[in-house]
């Protein structure tokens, strides 16, 4: 097939890393465009290193390719260089497998990560010359899908998507592919289309409803104004992970990306029920990949990339109960062919650290701590099941074991929180520094001293968690409570040793008005992207000044969505989602944290969240 750029040489030498634009990598897919009856363009609203990095496109793409009449293709945000250039020359948006535009292909699929890149989704669907808003899309132009985490809250750009998958890609886009493809073949038009599409599973078209409002402006009800539209749509969840797709042939990019690596998902899920975390609710249950499988994937992974790192994704890899078995196969396999492997996100215990221990071997990097909240007291009302005596002694194993940097994170503004939990910071910081020089004698401390980072990120209440009736806090109150949680450190013996990072407070502000938001948000978004509004989550992009004239000339009050807590029986935008997990049982947490009282995980004691009716995972252990 012949293949031409999108892009001149002209162009292509005018902007920062030209290899973000002219695809043709290792493993990508071309196809004959004239051989295949729909043609997917696979987005993710960010910069090209970033989506390369995520581990969901990766699934889709390579399960799309592999049915002989799709030819799925990737399109990622052009960085602000080109972005200013395509303006200027009129050049459309350009998927990168065929260099053809995006506005030919049939469906435009846009994966949502995080709420600061929703300025991105409007640049995309501008630079592709697609109109912003649903309803003013005719035949020619692609359907527009939404997927991804913050598709459980889709109601802030409902207005610029046809349509919303809700939950786990592999089970339900065969059949609505397959749908596209009849309705077309039987001369059915978009709306037909769209009405087809709302009776599948998973599936949401935000044309066939509106919000009514009371006075006060939360939501009154709901309207449907298509009468077989559903009333809850219901996630779509692979019950069985161990015998679904799994891409064994990623793209690997000509650059550095940011996860530059092998990833092998082991499980879904997690069993913990951290109170603020969102993807610990909606990815329930806990769902294990089986070890044979997972061996016999590293091997096809590391053959059909080259790579020399294979990192382990879950949301808890250390209750994997696989993890040991796995590990020690890798362990040989990965030694033979000198490829690192790496663990994120292991509970520091002795059964962590042991692991680690076999693993890193040459290489010591930092360990992370995520104690969340520096009290016994604030860590139950969370339910992060840690005590400080797990914390201490974590780390005393970890500076036994050579390792002499630990990172640290906290979160400020939790529900309950008060000074002395904020103060409490700097003195489990001290703590752990503390343990440093009791355990480690003179004569051994390698690297001179220990090195504490202690990061807080501010606490954001998510929808589908127990904390999305609780109020979020000012800038004011955040940027008071991270110069308290400095002047706490700065008081501490050891300080010399801790090194203290904060978030941007104005960010996570607007972060907690779009995750919680509802459809008079769009216009909101839509002015910001107007007024120049794009990359919001990078720091030097970001414009708080634009987003707060935005809010205020499209009459929106911020506060409304952050500092109030809601009622027990207020109707939410997302309500008529069904992510598994009942609003009943999120009030029962919500209730208990306001008490103090914790609840075991789901390996210890079922909760009765409600996602047992799914009929898998921990649920029939």
């Amino acid at each position: 097939m012949e293949r031409k750029l999108a892009l001149s040489n002209e162009i292509l030498m005018q902007v920062e890393k030209p290899a973000r634009y002219i695809g043709n990598e290792v493993n990508s897919v071309m196809k004959d465009k004239e051989a295949v009856d729909i043609r997917f363009c696979m987005c993710f609203p960010d910069i090209y290193e970033i989506g390369m990095s995520h581990l969901g496109i990766q699934i889709l793409y390579s399960m799309f390719n592999s049915w002989e009449d799709v030819w799925c293709e990737r399109v990622y945000s052009p960085w602000v260089d080109l972005d200013k250039i395509m303006r200027e020359r009129k050049i459309p948006l350009f998927a990168l497998e065929s260099q053809e535009p995006v506005k030919n292909m049939d469906f435009l699929g846009i994966t949502i990560q995080y709420e600061m890149c929703y300025t991105n989704i409007l640049q995309i669907l501008d630079l592709s010359q697609i109109p912003l808003y649903a309803k003013d899309r005719s035949e020619d132009d692609p359907i527009v899908i939404g997927g991804g985490p913050c598709s459980y809250n889709p109601e802030p750009i409902a207005e610029f998507f046809d349509l919303f998958y809700i939950g786990e890609g592999e089970t339900q886009y065969r059949n609505l592919l397959d749908t596209y493809k009849e309705n077309k073949q039987n001369g059915g038009n978009r709306v037909d289309f769209l009405k087809k599409a709302s009776q599948i599973p998973g599936i949401y078209v935000p044309l066939f409803y509106e919000e009514e409002y009371k006075p006060d402006g939360t939501i009154k009800a709901r309207k449907k104004l298509y009468d077989k539209a559903p009333d809850t749509i219901v996630k779509e969840i692979v019950t069985d992970v161990s015998d679904t797709y799994y891409p064994t042939k990623p793209v690997v990019p000509f650059i550095q990306v940011t996860q530059d690596r092998v990833v092998l998902e082991i499980q879904r899920g997690c069993i913990r029920g951290c109170r603020f975390c969102q993807a610990g609710q909606l990815y329930r249950p806990v769902r294990e990949r089986d070890v044979e499988v997972l061996k016999k994937y590293t091997v096809e992974l590391l053959n059909n990339t080259g790579y020399d790192e294979i990192s382990l994704s879950s949301l808890s890899s250390s209750d994997y109960s696989g993890l040991n078995d796995l590990l020690d196969f890798m362990i040989s396999d990965c030694n033979k062919r000198y490829v690192n492997i790496s663990l994120p996100s292991l509970r520091i215990d002795a059964f962590s650290l042991d692991v680690m221990a076999k693993v890193q071997d040459v290489k010591k990097s930092s360990l992370t701590f995520a104690p969340e909240a520096s009290s016994q007291r604030l860590r139950d009302v969370i339910n992060k099941g840690l005590t400080e005596e797990d914390i201490l002694n974590g780390a005393a194993l970890a500076f036994e074991s050579g390792w002499t940097r630990v990172k640290l994170y906290f979160m400020l503004g939790l529900p309950t929180e008060t000074e002395e939990d904020i103060l409490g910071i700097g003195e489990l910081s001290n703590k752990i520094a503390a343990v440093f020089f009791d355990t480690v004698p003179k004569d051994k401390r390698v690297n001179g001293k220990v090195q504490i980072v202690t990061s807080t990120s501010f606490f954001i209440p998510k929808p589908f968690t127990p904390f999305q009736w609780a109020r979020m806090c000012t800038k004011d109150e955040f940027i008071e409570k991270a110069y308290q949680t400095r002047k706490g450190i700065m008081s501490q013996l050891n300080q010399k040793s801790i090194k203290y990072n904060w978030h941007e407070a104005d960010l996570s502000v607007l972060e907690g008005i779009l995750a919680r938001g509802d459809r008079k948000l769009a216009k909101v978004i839509l002015t910001a992207y107007e007024r120049g509004c794009l990359f919001d989550s990078w720091s030097e992009c970001f414009h708080n000044d634009v987003w707060i004239s935005s809010f205020e000339d499209c009459g929106v009050d911020m506060d409304f969505y952050t500092i109030r807590e809601r009622a027990e029986d207020e109707i939410f935008p997302w309500d008529f989602l069904d992510c598994g997990v009942t609003k009943e049982f999120l009030l029962r947490e919500w209730k208990k944290a306001m008490q103090g009282v914790t609840s075991p995980n789901c390996r210890s004691q079922c909760q009765g969240c409600g996602a047992k009716r799914f009929g898998c995972g921990v649920c029939f252990e």
